[in-house]
């Protein structure tokens, strides 16, 4: 088994952040894992009412990972994660803040768009 990578806080670039927080699904799994207090990769199979194969699942994470924003530690066969939000917050203060909040901003349209379309969808019987 290959040993995980964690750069250190020092190693962490907002560019490297931004980059990893830029995939729609990693920045829904780190804002779940955000008001955890850690998760298992299993959890995160269904993600915004959509299935992700446990091979993608592992890259997201990696990307995470590798970009600083979580850590990750082995238990038996899973990975249990948890976010370096306070690391982070220090190095870059407010950033994870902001960028979360505009996260959760555009996910909140994103579910109005899409139950509109639903809605004007449907047929009306007259």
């Amino acid at each position: 088994m290959r040993p995980l990578v964690h750069p250190s806080i020092e190693d962490i670039t907002v560019e490297g952040i931004l980059h990893a927080l830029s995939d729609p699904v990693r920045a829904a799994i780190y804002a779940e894992l955000s008001i955890s207090s850690g998760a298992t990769c299993s959890n995160f199979l269904k993600i915004s009412d959509r299935d992700i194969p446990k091979s993608t699942l592992s890259q997201h994470f990696r990307a995470l990972r590798e970009a600083g924003l979580i850590r990750s530690e082995r238990q038996g066969v899973e990975m249990r994660n948890s976010t370096r939000c306070e690391e982070i917050n220090q190095r870059f203060p407010g950033l994870i803040m902001t960028i979360m909040k505009a996260h959760q901003i555009q996910a909140a349209e994103r579910m109005r768009a899409t139950k509109r379309k639903q809605g004007s969808g449907r047929s009306r019987v007259g």
